[in-house]
């Protein structure tokens, strides 16, 4: 699904939105931001995770460390 960028009217239309007051000088780098953030986003939820239990099943102080160095 291609991404289409956040242009600075639509950054300044949700933040009104989310109730946030967006000085017009910002609406441009508020936009690159957003797309910044959602082309991170979605590099990592092409992630296969698959094999990587949960993180409610580590305990810290219990692993085992017996790689040489």
């Amino acid at each position: 699904m291609p991404a289409v960028e956040l242009t600075p009217p639509e950054a300044a239309r949700w933040a009104a939105r989310a109730g946030l007051a967006l000085p017009a000088e910002r609406h441009a780098a508020v936009a690159a931001v957003a797309d910044h953030i959602h082309r991170v986003v979605a590099v990592l939820r092409e992630l296969d995770f698959a094999d990587v239990p949960p993180a409610a099943a580590y305990r810290a102080g219990e692993e085992q460390h017996d790689a040489a160095v």
